[in-house]
């Protein structure tokens, strides 16, 4: 399809009307359990990825504490960016999350990977290390879900291969957790 304003939100307009909705209420339902618990919650990325993984990590960090005066244990592997570059300099590039995982998780925490084509090796790595030391796993991936779709625990998939609106349809996914952990944490107390 040749690009246009028009064209571009009618694809996006489409894509998002057509999100499993129960896929996205069992992954909020995980991300809820998980916190409710105490568990640590980490979440990676490339590129775009690795920024909606940031501004995931940014919007439950506050915004659940500030509305529900509960703690969210979140971290954003991508941040620390002393840490990426420490293991894919010593390591590898393909390692810089699965390392983390590794030394930071426990069993029963949640690893969360954003990856558009779903065939990213190194939130790959993560997610065979995540699912190793029994860590749960939940992909936000688009295209045909690449091997993570595959290899995670439970998955969000973005039916797109356009990686501009997977992007936008994982934000919105963020926005969506945010939202609804803080409604369901305020009406329960």
């Amino acid at each position: 399809m040749k690009f246009s304003i028009k064209n571009y939100i009618t694809h996006h307009n489409t894509v998002m009307s057509s999100l499993d909705l129960i896929e996205i209420e069992e992954a909020i339902q995980l991300i809820s359990k998980k916190s409710l618990a105490g568990k640590t919650i980490a979440v990676c990325g490339n590129g775009g990825s690795a920024l909606a993984a940031s501004h995931y990590i940014t919007d439950w960090n506050k915004m659940v504490n500030l509305q529900t005066g509960k703690r969210f244990s979140g971290l954003c592997l991508s941040d620390n960016i002393g840490l990426v570059t420490a293991y894919a300099n010593d390591l590898s590039y393909n390692d810089i999350y699965s390392e983390q995982v590794r030394n930071l998780l426990l069993p029963g925490d949640l690893l969360i990977t954003v990856s558009g084509s779903g065939n990213s090796e190194n939130v790959i790595r993560a997610t065979e290390v995540a699912n190793d030391i029994g860590v749960k796993t939940l992909a936000i991936c688009g295209y045909d879900g690449g091997r993570l779709k595959d290899i995670s625990n439970q998955s969000v998939w973005i039916r797109s291969f356009d990686m501009q609106i997977c992007e936008d349809a994982h934000l919105v996914f963020g926005h969506l957790v945010m939202k609804s952990i803080c409604n369901m944490e305020v009406n329960t107390n």
